[in-house]
């Protein structure tokens, strides 16, 4: 048997504005796989590190560190030796 891990994740409110078609889908989306719509979005936004064009221009930036820790914190030190080779 396997046991569940905890997992805590570091939470923030913001406050967009979204179109109504938008949250049309989230709210629907998650009915239909029966996790939250703050999971849902969630899980949909981290999908976008995976733009390759995205991933180039963050290695254009100057002193990107703190923004590779931010958006790769289990991976930290994998994505920047990948990504700087």
């Amino acid at each position: 048997m396997e046991f569940i891990k905890p997992v805590h994740v570091e939470r923030s409110n913001v406050n967009w504005q979204v179109t109504d078609r938008t949250k049309a889908i989230i709210k629907y989306y998650s009915e239909y796989t029966g996790i939250s719509e703050n999971e849902v979005l969630d899980r949909f936004l981290v999908n976008i590190l995976e733009d390759p064009d995205f991933k180039q221009w963050i290695q254009t930036k100057r002193r990107n560190s703190r923004m590779l820790k931010q958006l790769y914190p289990d991976r930290e030190s994998e994505v920047i030796s990948d990504e700087q080779t």
